[in-house]
């Protein structure tokens, strides 16, 4: 799922449109050939990332109807500069809803510089994402504060809620009408393949993190024989699409939640909120409790509380300041902090507006919801017992789904024998994708290999400070080589020891990490890009 925040990285780039060019001279088979279009790609370089390229494509709105109305995508490239030229690389980062413009620039800059010199590294925008046009946004500031618990404790809150959603599908159905029916992974994934042919080559290499795997693999299962290189970092479970895999998130998230307390608690010399991990948790809950009664700063109740610790639970660089936020107003009767926590962590923007009307779009058209209400409730309700954290936020998240104005479709069924060899990333204890996605997405590929990062709780895990995961990637990229029962689980080709915890950060030394953050480390980088639900 996809939430942006405040510490995304923008392009800030203006795209460019198409123009015809004559074809040049034939190359070597390594995954490119002669364009019959050429991309205008323009400079729209960043401070970051000063290469990156922009430019626009054109694509059917409905794919079986080439002829009629398009839509445009847009597109960023970090150019290749080797002899050796082995295609495009595209990039996604999640979502559905995710931005993967400055995906491009992160991925090249990231990658070992001979690697990545060998490619076109290549992000876009999504239909309906960002700044690809049209741009969905159905109920602008959705999110804004103080919205109703999240838990329905009467039925007022319940029907609260459930209006809200509601009301949030019928907005969406009367704003995007014609665009609605076409917003789905297949549209998607066969926009892939115009942007494949607009770049002129004859197969496309690709790299997704979380819903870019399930994009990935519907790519892989439309056009298989156009699959050159494929890299699936934090694998969607593809039988669990979409409802499933939403309640075993609830779970999931609830452990991470769980190993955040641990975490305070192992540190309670920096924190004062105990050394049993239990308590730790009761006091999270007796926080929740205290801004549901009086929420802080006026704007912090127990939804929007949740919001601000739910990106703990997709990386575990956030921990120090969340634990930071959490003493002082646990301990100090802080509210300030957890207004600056959920500033930086919590509060949507637009661009976070436009991603989850794309989510919702997506994943409501993509494959069946309940249609009965009570369906919902019971299930929330079952889960909420065990694992109390997520449940009940995550089912309004997506309650839009119980009202959707277009009729879903069936989900693709991804199972593959017909790809070259293909690489797949998943860590033990991620809460956004669960583990066992990977195994079943890794059953489904025949022929694909699976490195695992044992214990590992962070949501896409290559190119942030793994080296281990980092240099399967890299030789896989370089020459195309997997693992191959490497590793000591019988369900994987190769395991690598998870990333190390991080430690506390106090008072200036924390203001310093902080602003070092956002240029300095990979890992903080990448999962700004990522986005929280992504």
């Amino acid at each position: 799922m996809t939430k942006r925040s405040g510490i995304l990285f923008a392009v800030g780039a203006t795209v460019a449109g198409l123009v015809t060019a004559a074809p040049p001279p034939a190359t070597a088979d390594n995954g490119a050939r002669p364009a019959t279009t050429k991309l205008a790609w323009t400079d729209c370089a960043t401070k970051s990332y000063p290469r990156l390229q922009c430019a626009s494509v054109s694509t059917p709105l409905d794919h079986d109807d080439p002829s009629g109305r398009h839509i445009t995508l847009a597109l960023s490239r970090v150019p290749h500069t080797a002899k050796t030229f082995q295609g495009p690389l595209l990039v996604n980062p999640g979502g559905p809803g995710g931005s993967g413009l400055t995906m491009a620039g992160f991925v090249a800059s990231a990658l070992p510089r001979a690697i990545a010199a060998q490619y076109d590294v290549i992000g876009f925008d999504p239909r309906g994402v960002g700044s690809s046009r049209p741009a969905l946004d159905c109920v602008p500031k959705y999110f804004d504060p103080v919205r109703p618990d999240s838990v329905p404790d009467s039925p007022g809150t319940e029907r609260a809620n459930r209006n809200r959603a509601r009301s949030f599908a019928e907005a969406c159905g009367r704003k995007y009408p014609d665009l609605l029916p076409h917003m789905d992974t297949v549209s998607t994934a066969k926009d892939l393949d115009v942007i494949r042919r607009a770049t002129g080559a004859r197969q496309l290499n690709y790299f997704g993190y979380s819903y870019g795997t399930y994009l990935g693999a519907v790519y892989a299962k439309l056009f298989p024989e156009r699959v050159r290189r494929l890299v699936l970092d934090s694998n969607v479970d593809p039988d669990g699409v979409w409802y499933d895999d939403n309640i075993g998130q609830d779970y999931a998230f609830d452990a991470r939640h769980k190993a955040f307390a641990a975490w305070v608690a192992r540190h309670d010399a920096t924190y004062g909120l105990g050394t049993d991990p239990a308590k730790v948790e009761s006091a999270w809950y007796a926080m929740r409790a205290a801004v549901t009664a009086h929420p802080a700063g006026g704007k912090i109740g127990p939804s929007e509380l949740e919001d601000t610790f739910l990106p703990g639970g997709y990386y575990n660089g956030y921990w120090p300041y969340l634990a930071e936020a959490f003493a002082a107003y646990t301990n100090d009767g802080d509210q300030n902090a957890l207004v600056k926590a959920y500033k930086k962590f919590g509060a949507v923007d637009a661009e976070g507006d436009n991603g989850y009307s794309v989510y919702t779009a997506v994943q409501c058209r993509d494959a069946q919801w309940p249609r009965q209400w009570n369906t919902w409730l019971g299930d929330s309700r079952r889960v909420h017992a065990k694992a109390p954290f997520f449940t009940w936020n995550n089912n309004w998240y997506n309650a839009p789904c119980a009202d959707w104005p277009v009729e879903p479709l069936n989900p693709v069924r991804v199972s593959n024998s017909a790809l070259p060899p293909v690489l797949l990333f998943q860590a033990t204890d991620d809460a956004a994708t669960p583990y066992e996605g990977g195994v079943t997405l890794h059953r489904r590929l025949r022929g694909s290999s699976l490195v695992v990062e044992q214990g590992g709780g962070n949501h896409g895990i290559t190119l942030g400070g793994n080296d281990c995961l980092d240099t399967y990637l890299a030789d896989y990229l370089a020459k195309g080589t997997v693992p191959r029962g490497e590793g000591s689980r019988a369900d994987a080709d190769a395991v690598c020891a998870k990333s190390p915890d991080p430690q506390p950060l106090t008072g200036e030394a924390a203001a310093k990490v902080a602003r070092r953050t956002a240029s300095a480390d990979r890992g903080s980088t990448l999962h700004g890009l990522l986005g929280f639900r992504g």
